[in-house]
């Protein structure tokens, strides 16, 4: 008697688990890795290293080169953000390209 109340809640436990499955949705965001995506690997952390750099002109009010800076950083992980498929992270860096490309026009106005 005990064997079969173990079994059916497994079975159940299965069933549900197949059930939530057909559920998930399939396009899901993954941090790919170096090995499946060397591209956005090394485009994410060299994005990472100019937008820590552009922090530190900022920082210092070296304007405006760190904007330049940063419209390189927030660039690079838009690209990384479109080949990963990360809609939030899309639509962060794509306001961030945004601002930083209209600063940079209104600097060369100016000048």
């Amino acid at each position: 008697m005990k064997q079969n109340v173990s079994q059916n809640k497994g079975s159940r436990k299965s069933e549900e688990l197949e059930d939530l499955k057909q559920h998930e949705h399939q396009s899901k965001t993954l941090t790919p890795k170096k090995e499946h995506h060397p591209l956005s690997w090394w485009l994410k952390w060299v994005s990472s290293i100019i937008l820590i750099f552009a922090m530190i002109l900022t920082t210092n009010d070296l304007y405006p080169f760190n904007m330049f800076l940063q419209l390189a950083g927030v660039a690079g992980w838009l690209w990384v953000s479109i080949i990963w498929n990360d809609r939030a992270l899309i639509i962060v860096n794509s306001v961030a390209v945004a601002i930083f490309l209209n600063g940079c026009v209104a600097y060369f106005l100016k000048v």
